[in-house]
């Protein structure tokens, strides 16, 4: 098996993998993850593979991703053929309120502890992590792109901010000249599909590749979780973490419910009649979505992450596809019944419209010769 194919990063000329190695787990700092041998031999099935997008964060494992991501690329000396992606925001230093944030004295610092950490004098794409819901939007524009112009950093980014936060960020980097957001990086899966509403349009009108975190809602469409007989969500089947906090989930953490299991369980029908791990189906359902230039998954086993790297080596049927949309459907909260099918017929006179497919979410077929 080899990704022998590569997207295009919205509408940049970046050439990534359509599977972008997830690092969160490379450590053990959270009480979870992996030792460093068990990371490297992650890191070398994805490279070995043919892939080329890895994502980390300053973030993630107190700092220890980046310092074994960085040290698995220069062994194997790989960082030209690599593109990194790393991410700042969160606070460094409790106390200390501009160790975190989106503003610039917060960027510049995070920046220069991810270049020391990665070993590298670029990150190819640097990534605002979360919405800071105080710092003005052209303040965290000018100052990525004063980086990318100081050669610190090739592409920007943004992760887990509102739809118009981005959209004004685009309109901003067109109007100025800054360097545009060549991605968005945010949770979309089969169970968390409210990235539709806004962000799906966002990426194919203003030239932004999504790149989807947690793909598999937390490991819970790869069947790792199971319901009670009694359907409580509290009482599931599965070691994993949500199994352990299932009873009083913090936010974003309330993935075992009973509307999840009922999709849970049509996704291993429909895995089941096309001959492929759930896990797989789930990636190949969302890699088909509108706008998705790249999905990040991670894994703590070899086996897991092979699995992953095997979900764009068929196609699932139209009518497949067709069951899985209609048993995750989300809700559609005002404004957006307004957009469905209903109101939209009335709309244009019963007659029905196509919208225009963004050409630059295109898969483009690059040719990797043998080795």
């Amino acid at each position: 098996m080899t990704m022998d194919r590569y997207t295009l990063l919205g509408r940049s000329g970046l050439r990534v993998s359509p599977i972008a190695l997830g690092t969160m787990t490379f450590g053990t700092e959270w009480g979870w993850g992996t030792d460093e041998q068990s990371a490297q031999r992650l890191f070398d099935l994805y490279v070995d593979t043919g892939g080329n997008f890895v994502d980390t964060a300053d973030l993630y494992t107190e700092g220890t991703s980046e310092k074994w991501l960085g040290k698995f690329v220069a062994a194997r000396g790989l960082r030209d053929r690599l593109v990194i992606a790393t991410k700042y925001g969160y606070n460094a230093e409790t106390g200390n309120p501009n160790a975190g944030g989106n503003h610039r004295k917060n960027l510049l610092r995070a920046l220069d502890g991810s270049l020391k950490r990665l070993g590298t004098d670029y990150i190819d794409l640097y990534y605002l992590h979360t919405w800071d819901r105080v710092t003005p939007v052209d303040e965290v524009m000018r100052a990525m792109d004063d980086a990318v112009r100081a050669g610190k950093v090739r592409y920007v980014g943004l992760s887990d901010t509102p739809a118009w936060f981005a959209g004004r960020a685009q309109t901003l980097a067109d109007w100025r000249g800054f360097e545009p957001v060549a991605a968005m990086q945010l949770e979309y899966s089969m169970i968390e599909r409210n990235a539709e509403n806004e962000f799906a349009d966002l990426a194919a009108n203003l030239g932004m590749g999504l790149v989807p975190w947690s793909p598999l809602g937390m490991g819970v469409l790869s069947g790792k979780y199971r319901p009670s007989q009694g359907g409580a969500a509290s009482a599931v089947s599965g070691d994993g973490r949500l199994a352990s906090m299932a009873s009083a989930p913090p936010p974003g953490f309330d993935k075992l419910t009973e509307r999840n299991f009922r999709i849970v369980a049509e996704l291993e029908a429909v895995a089941n009649q096309a001959g492929r791990p759930m896990a797989q189906v789930a990636l190949n359902w969302l890699h088909q979505k509108r706008g998705v230039s790249s999905i990040i998954v991670g894994a703590t086993r070899p086996e897991q992450l092979q699995e992953s790297l095997g979900s764009l080596d068929f196609t699932l049927a139209p009518e497949l596809i067709a069951r899985l949309d209609a048993v995750s459907e989300p809700a559609r909260p005002f404004p957006y019944y307004m957009f469905a099918d209903g109101h939209q017929a009335r709309i244009h006179g019963q007659v029905e419209v196509a919208d225009k497919p963004a050409a630059y979410s295109t898969p483009v077929k690059i040719p990797v010769p043998n080795a």
